[in-house]
């Protein structure tokens, strides 16, 4: 799949805006009507409208800078399926385009969704082990209980908007083309609020502050995201809310990696207890100790398994190990017997 940014010929830092116009430029020249029978130029035109909207939505051009494509898996980009549905969104719509003479339905009041919100949890790999329920505190937009999301005090009507006439939009001519805006007055509303809820100020939202308790279960990684649907900010015009979307980070742990569903752990014996064999006790997640046997002649790099004390997996549960890597370690300084003993060991092992 191309780069969005590059399908809209746009710097990764662009506004919405130079997006916007871009977008435009793009759509004339690539639009089935100028190119009758083109699939290519079809093609090139439903790829670039795609990527005007995911980028000309901040919640979307969010989630594609953090994520790419990935990140939009949840997201509806909606269809392709006419010209009216492809400016959906569009801030400057044409009415006609070369003669095409379609007007475009009024959008004003229609509802619309709510934004999502993104929140980061930071774990422990023990509580990765076993899963954990967290508490989230967030401030975010509800509907006002007040006016029930019509900004409106009890009562009160809207007022159809007298410069677009309720459509939300004005026209204006630009060669042979005639292009619909956004009606400066009501903002696309298509109606005013002469009389506001006192509560929401007209907005037919207000801030709340919730704790939602939230039960994050084994074997997530770092990166991973969860997904609260409903929990985001509240819709307008009775639009549904939008979702939360929790990000794990996992904290450094100071005896163990993690590596998929394993678990890494390092220790150190000495090089005369690697050449005789022994056996050695190391720490778990648990909070037990596993025994793990070590073979004589042992070499410095050595790895040992203990099964089934890693972390579970996401989908199945099924634990990964636990991965021990033996190094040797030399002793800095010998008592007079260990290095007469040691002397006495090569020169056997020269001999032998």
């Amino acid at each position: 799949m191309p780069d969005y940014y590059e399908l809209l010929r746009v710097p990764r830092h662009a506004t919405t805006e130079e997006i916007k116009s871009a977008y435009r430029q793009l759509a004339l020249r690539y639009h089935p009507d100028r190119n009758p029978g083109n699939r290519e130029a079809e093609e090139k035109f439903k790829l670039i409208s795609e990527a005007y909207q995911v980028l000309a939505d901040p919640a979307k051009r969010r989630l594609y800078d953090l994520y790419g494509k990935e990140g939009l898996m949840d997201v509806d980009l909606g269809g392709f399926g006419g010209f009216e549905d492809l400016f959906e969104g569009f801030g400057d719509i044409f009415e006609s385009f070369f003669g095409m003479g379609r007007r475009r339905a009024c959008r004003a009041r229609q509802p619309q969704p709510g934004a999502d919100l993104r929140q980061r949890v930071t774990l422990t790999l023990e509580e990765v082990a076993q899963g954990v329920t967290t508490d989230l505190n967030l401030t975010r937009r509800v509907t006002c209980r007040s006016c029930g999301g019509s900004g409106l005090e009890a009562g009160a009507r809207p007022q159809t908007c007298p410069r677009c006439q309720g459509r939300g939009q004005v026209a204006s001519s630009r060669g042979l083309l005639r292009v619909f805006t956004t009606c400066p007055t009501c903002r696309g509303e298509g109606v005013l609020i002469t009389a506001p809820c006192e509560d929401c100020r007209g907005t037919g939202t207000v801030k709340e502050r919730k704790t939602i308790h939230v039960r994050i279960p084994p074997g997530v990684d770092h990166g991973t995201r969860l997904r609260l649907r409903g929990e985001g900010e509240a819709g307008r015009n009775g639009g549904p809310p939008g979702d939360l979307y929790i990000e794990v980070q996992i904290a450094p742990h100071p005896l163990f990696t993690r590596q998929g569903r394993n678990l890494h752990y390092r220790t150190t014996i000495s090089f005369v207890a690697a050449a005789l064999g022994t056996e050695i006790s190391v720490p778990t997640l648990n909070g037990r100790l596993a025994r793990v046997f070590i073979p004589p002649g042992t070499q410095n790099g050595a790895v040992f398994t203990v099964p089934g004390e890693g972390i579970p997996d996401l989908r199945t549960s099924q634990r990964g190990d636990l991965v021990v890597e033996v190094h040797l370690k030399t002793p800095a300084k010998l008592t007079p017997r260990q290095a007469e003993l040691l002397k006495e060991f090569l020169e056997l092992e020269e001999n032998s």
